[in-house]
């Protein structure tokens, strides 16, 4: 992985995404956050049913857009995080890195917020 990617990934926590619309087979980009833990790279939402992750159960092929340190534009695969084990150990790191925010409740978001790993290309 290039040097400026991996440092935006280390620093920056906004991004775009775009996913391809499940029902209308047309293009959808939205701002989103993401985590670096552990070596690997996430996106999350609050708890709740999110469109782009119902995008992304259907074609899980997305552009991840990096745009605060450095633009660039890269191919992306998310795999859905199902298990609740990992899900809690994910979501336990991200709170505990969450100084300054607003907290969360860790089982809030096991239960019901959507995650997905993001492997890039």
């Amino acid at each position: 992985m290039d040097d400026t990617i991996r440092k935006a990934l280390d620093t920056d926590r906004l991004i775009d995404i775009t996913t391809i619309g499940r029902k209308t087979g047309q293009p959808h980009r939205i701002e989103i956050g993401f985590h670096w833990v552990e070596g690997e790279l996430f996106i999350c939402g609050t708890p709740g049913p999110r469109g782009w992750l119902a995008n992304l159960k259907v074609n899980p092929e997305f552009v991840f857009h990096l745009k605060q340190s450095v633009e660039i534009d890269l191919s992306a695969t998310a795999i859905p995080i199902f298990s609740e084990s990992e899900r809690r150990s994910i979501f336990t790191t991200i709170a505990e890195r969450r100084q300054g925010r607003r907290p969360m409740v860790v089982e809030e978001w096991v239960q019901s917020s959507p995650l997905v790993k993001v492997l890039l290309h």
